[in-house]
Formats: C-alpha cells, sequence, structure tokens
C-alpha cells in the first residue's frame, strides 16, 4: 500500500459533508446584531458527531468572568466552540475553584474526550468560567 492512500482517505473524509461535527465554525460565533462572541456552550453531545452542539445553549461575550454560571447552566455543558483569537479557562467547581483547563480557539463537540484529572472528563463539568478576545 503507498505512503499516500493514508493522506487522500484523510482529504476525502474532511471534504465529505457531515463528517465533522454540526457545530458552528469558530469564524461564524456572532450575535444576531453582528457583535463578536467569544465562544458558545451547548447542553447537549452525542456519540455521532453530527448530533452534537445540540440543545440549550449559553454565548459567552468577549471579557466575561463568571465565577458562577447562570441558573440552570452549572455542570451542564457537554459541547464548546471558541471565537477565533479566543480562550475561554473553565474551572470544575463554582467560585473558580477546582481543575481548570484552558480551551483556545476551535470547536470541541464532545467534551467526554477532554480529560480532566485521572477519572473524569470535562463533559458535565464546568462550573465557572472566564472567555477573553485579546
Amino acid at each position: 500500500m503507498s505512503p499516500l492512500c493514508p493522506l487522500l482517505l484523510a482529504l476525502a473524509l474532511a471534504a465529505v459533508p457531515g463528517v465533522r461535527a454540526a457545530c458552528p465554525v469558530p469564524a461564524d460565533l456572532k450575535n444576531p446584531n453582528g457583535t463578536r462572541t467569544c465562544a458558545r456552550l451547548y447542553d447537549k453531545s452525542d456519540p455521532y458527531y453530527d448530533n452534537c452542539c445540540g440543545g440549550a445553549e449559553l454565548s459567552v461575550e468577549p471579557g466575561t468572568d463568571m465565577p458562577f454560571l447562570p441558573a440552570g447552566w452549572n455542570n451542564v455543558a457537554s459541547s464548546l466552540v471558541v471565537a477565533p483569537r479566543c480562550d475561554i479557562t473553565v474551572w470544575s467547581q463554582r467560585g473558580k475553584a477546582g481543575k481548570t483547563r484552558k480551551f483556545s480557539s476551535g470547536t470541541y463537540p464532545r467534551l467526554e474526550e477532554f480529560r480532566k484529572g485521572i477519572f473524569g472528563d470535562w463533559s458535565n463539568s464546568i462550573s465557572s468560567l472566564y472567555c477573553r478576545c485579546p
């Protein structure tokens, strides 16, 4: 088998619609009035990437500092999209305590894939956050 075959397969999968998550492209994160959004959290993810980034959503503006998430959002987010040139720092406990992780610009359809210590992951584990776009 030629060493070129795996590369061609990867390119073909990237070009096929529906292979990537149904999450928005980070550059498309904007409010209805056209202003910039730093990040967007979603309460649904799925083993099938096409079904991720669904359900309720929480948009976070640049410079938002939330030591306590709004009612109904504590330990709920399971998908995340971060706008270009932005990053979001999340904590596992309210008041910016516990485990922490920084997510840079990109799409994170399944937070289950990101480890939080030895036994946990970041799905349904975000209790506080800080989002910035320098």
